[in-house]
């Protein structure tokens, strides 16, 4: 009967869906945006990040129009079902939020500029929704790669949070932990919103007006 729980609630280990031993999505297309591949293993000297801001279709889209990024593709992670299918994160029973990977060079873009444009993309402040999409997979979430990357996300929430709290906002629930597992999502999912797939597609991603100080007192 787990089917008929609330979706603001994450399930635990046990509760969650068993999923299945082999991939549900192998992605062999190149980007249809960058061209380039979506899965590695990635030319040497680029760095991966990954993002949870809510429905991962308008959130892909900001990251690969950034300069700097190599490649980009959406996924599943956080949660405790191996290789889930997109109807099962949304039934809430995976624990699992809606990711977009972004593979970036460091020597053309910095992990706080990403992160920048992370925080000022959404709210991090509404908990297991965003705008209109509610469920346990539009949470906020940051999943580092290395130990500079845990110590800026970090960061960069203190930094946030007082521009956040000055225009009435609650504090910031974003997830930020060590990057566990990651699941690519199905094809029609990739670079949805691109204008070779859905140019006038949905997005329900907003951000709050609010500007995120991060690199201001490192400059």
């Amino acid at each position: 009967m787990l089917f008929n729980r609330s979706k603001s609630e994450l399930v635990t280990a046990d509760q969650a869906l068993p999923g299945r031993a082999e991939p549900s999505f192998t992605p062999t297309e190149p980007h249809t945006v960058l061209g380039t591949p979506l899965t590695g293993p990635y030319p040497a000297g680029l760095e991966v990040a990954d993002f949870a801001l809510g429905c991962f279709w308008g959130a892909e889209r900001t990251f690969w129009r950034l300069p700097g990024v190599w490649t980009t593709l959406v996924g599943y992670q956080g949660g405790h079902t191996p290789n889930p299918t997109y109807e099962e994160v949304c039934s809430g029973l995976t624990a699992h939020t809606e990711v977009v990977r972004v593979v970036y060079d460091p020597e053309l873009i910095s992990y706080e500029t990403l992160l920048k444009t992370f925080w000022e993309s959404h709210d991090p402040t509404q908990g297991f929704r965003q705008g209109n999409d509610r469920g346990t997979q539009y949470r906020s979430a940051v999943y580092t790669h290395s130990p500079a990357q845990l110590a800026a996300a970090l960061a960069g929430k203190d930094a946030f949070q007082p521009a956040l709290t000055a225009i009435g906002l609650g504090p910031i629930t974003t997830e930020i932990a060590p990057a566990g597992p990651f699941y690519p999502a199905e094809t029609y999912h990739q670079q949805y919103l691109s204008d070779a797939k859905n140019p006038n597609g949905y997005c329900g991603l907003g951000g709050t007006g609010a500007s995120c100080p991060i690199g201001v007192a490192r400059a």
